[in-house]
């Protein structure tokens, strides 16, 4: 776990430049002109929600360094100082927690990986099997499907302490695909039309096939399903690693730090 504030701040800015990016590109912000359509789907939902965590955090780590500033240092063990062993000084606090909003960070986590994995194992795969022309490996879409998830992800393997989650952060991470697919939904069957099928000319009322009632009908239910079991089963893992990590960092009190 590392407890650099400076380059927690560092890292964080990165991030935050990185998905702010892929996201205004994916609104089509650099190629001349909005696309505001695109909001409609979860993947540009989930990056809103990951780019509010890291101005979140961004702002947090700022503040943690002039708290730090305007205190009297860190003292530990596992540092040295000229002329002195053991209980030592760094510098004016940079050294410090940096796994701010811990529990709201893990939901974010699944969130997005949901965007991550879904994309990856259940939408990129049609794509070249149909060969739509879908552009996958432009900067926009490696952006918002890859770099976003996997800077959160990192984010909170590297600066989150563990042990603040609670059992039912498990359920909570279900909360916001939910909501998602249920909005989506009855905005689809009262007619809203997401775009047309480039196979039949006709019209999609919902933004992934996996609950696209009027194809799949009944299926749809059962990917449903699946989602939710999928989230959750994620959000438990979440949770043990956390208990493991809790025993782990207890052997090593100092942790890891940069």
């Amino acid at each position: 776990m590392i407890k650099n504030r400076s380059f927690a701040l560092v890292y964080r800015i990165a991030a935050l430049a990185i998905a702010v990016t892929g996201f205004l590109s994916m609104m089509g912000l650099f190629s001349g002109g909005w696309n505001f359509s695109v909001l409609a789907f979860y993947t540009l939902q989930s990056n809103v929600l990951i780019i509010l965590l890291f101005i979140m955090l961004v702002v947090r780590t700022v503040m943690g360094l002039r708290e730090g500033n305007a205190g009297e240092g860190y003292t530990g063990e596992g540092y040295t100082d000229e002329g002195n062993t053991g209980e030592v000084r760094v510098g004016k606090n940079n050294i410090g927690s940096v796994g701010y909003f811990a529990r709201f960070e893990m939901v974010c986590c699944v969130n997005i990986m949901l965007t991550f994995l879904v994309y990856w194992v259940l939408l990129a795969p049609r794509m070249f099997i149909m060969n739509d022309g879908f552009p996958i490996w432009t900067y926009a879409n490696l952006a918002v499907h890859g770099f976003t998830p996997l800077l959160c992800l990192l984010d909170y393997i590297l600066f989150v302490k563990p042990g603040h989650l609670k059992y039912t952060d498990v359920y909570y991470v279900c909360i916001f695909p939910l909501v998602y697919l249920i909005g989506t939904s009855i905005a689809g069957l009262l007619g809203y039309v997401y775009f047309t099928s480039a196979e039949d000319g006709l019209p999609i009322r919902f933004p992934y096939f996996f609950y696209d009632f009027d194809r799949i009908g009944m299926l749809s239910f059962l990917y449903i399903g699946a989602l939710v079991v999928f989230l959750i089963a994620v959000g438990h893992a979440f949770y043990l690693v956390d208990k493991a990590r809790i025993k782990r960092v207890g052997k090593n009190t100092s942790g890891v730090l940069l």
